[in-house]
């Protein structure tokens, strides 16, 4: 392919990455749970490990991972349907309160417009008879939405067992890709792949835990009402970069509204999560997954909103992993080594417009994309 006009390589390249984008629209429903069980098995691989260095036959040793993965699984539901149930427990409550609430913006629109109550009334009356004809069109799919849901959750422990089960012939498969004078090169991409999915997964896992002790923790010392909810669901939600943070901001702020007439409580959760997300953007995240992995923010957002619309949340959860090991691969290619430094956040020390070795795909002197 190095003979081909620089043109032609390119070209090649972009309709290559068209092909991608397409085959992953069309076939979303197939890829996206194969590539979460692709994750998945890499973060029990170690338990899997351990497990064949006790002697404990092979699908016995795939199987208890998969089996503590379930009651993980299932415990994270069992405390949303707890939580959930407290909050429909208090939903008599909760109307009283989103009355007031809608009672005093009508107020406040009245007064800087010339919208009175009664155009107000009718509009969100309009509105809600929109809202109800739409939720009527989703209802309609809602069965095959729940049956999509109830596919993917049943053939994860099948494709994550396989996977384990069948790792060899998948690894000599990608040997067999290559020349043998570059398996020395495929070996270190595939150990580094396994240890930054490993090491960002269980990093994820570990900001959950921490996110949702101190936010929850936090909010339920000061008395805020749905505290472990409101914790969990930001921390649940802060794993989509940079979009889930401020998704998380908005429900945080609504299940506090719905819980409470005033305006401090709604304060108090701002000022919380504000603290917490200070505390894990500079000091606790990067410890733990900052130098493992890095992705320039561009490309983070990027990645989000073309895996959220393409295979909707699972999507973005995917996006930055996925993101990653395309990142290792392209920077031990030297054919497609560009497209490893588009994707990391290491700046030139100077720039290339100015000094033409820093045009070139050498090794040059860099700094974090954070630094100014």
């Amino acid at each position: 392919m190095q003979e081909l006009p620089l043109t032609v390589r390119r070209s090649i390249e972009l309709l290559g990455i068209v092909l991608i984008g397409t085959i992953l629209v069309i076939g979303s429903n197939i890829i996206m749970p194969v590539l979460m069980a692709f994750f998945i098995s890499i973060l029990l691989v170690p338990v899997y490990r351990f497990l064949r260095k006790w002697k404990i036959p092979e699908a016995i040793a795939i199987v208890i991972p998969i089996l503590l993965l379930i009651v993980f699984v299932g415990l994270i539901g069992w405390f949303f349907s707890a939580q959930i149930s407290i909050l429909v427990s208090d939903f008599p409550q909760i109307k009283k309160n989103v009355s007031q609430h809608l009672h005093a913006l009508s107020s406040w629109i009245s007064s800087i417009s010339d919208y009175s109550t009664k155009e107000q009334v009718a509009f969100i009356n309009k509105k809600s008879d929109d809202l109800m004809s739409y939720a009527g069109t989703a209802a309609s799919g809602a069965a095959v939405t729940l049956s999509s849901v109830f596919i993917f959750v049943g053939l994860l422990p099948i494709y994550i067992y396989l996977m384990l089960f069948y790792k060899d012939i998948l690894l000599r498969f990608i040997f067999m890709w290559f020349k043998t004078d570059h398996h020395p090169r495929v070996k270190d991409a595939i150990y580094e792949t396994e240890s930054i999915i490993k090491n960002y997964l269980v990093g994820l896992l570990i900001q959950i835990t921490y996110m949702t002790i101190l936010l929850g923790g936090g909010l339920l010392v000061l008395g805020i009402k749905h505290a472990l909810l409101i914790g969990v669901i930001f921390a649940i939600l802060n794993l989509i970069p940079y979009v889930g943070a401020l998704i998380g901001n908005i429900i945080g702020v609504m299940l506090t509204l719905t819980s409470s007439t005033e305006l401090w409580p709604v304060l108090t959760v701002l000022i919380v999560i504000a603290v917490v997300q200070f505390l894990d953007n500079n000091i606790l995240m990067p410890r733990i997954v900052g130098s493992k992995i890095k992705i320039n923010a561009l490309v983070a957002i990027l990645g989000v909103v073309v895996g959220g619309s393409i295979a909707g949340v699972p999507g973005m959860f995917l996006s930055m992993p996925l993101i990653a090991v395309l990142k290792v691969i392209f920077d031990r290619t030297d054919m497609f080594k560009q497209w490893g430094v588009l994707l990391g956040d290491e700046r030139p020390t100077k720039s290339p417009m100015t000094f033409p070795a820093f045009r070139k795909k050498k090794t040059v002197p860099m700094k974090s994309g954070t630094e100014k």
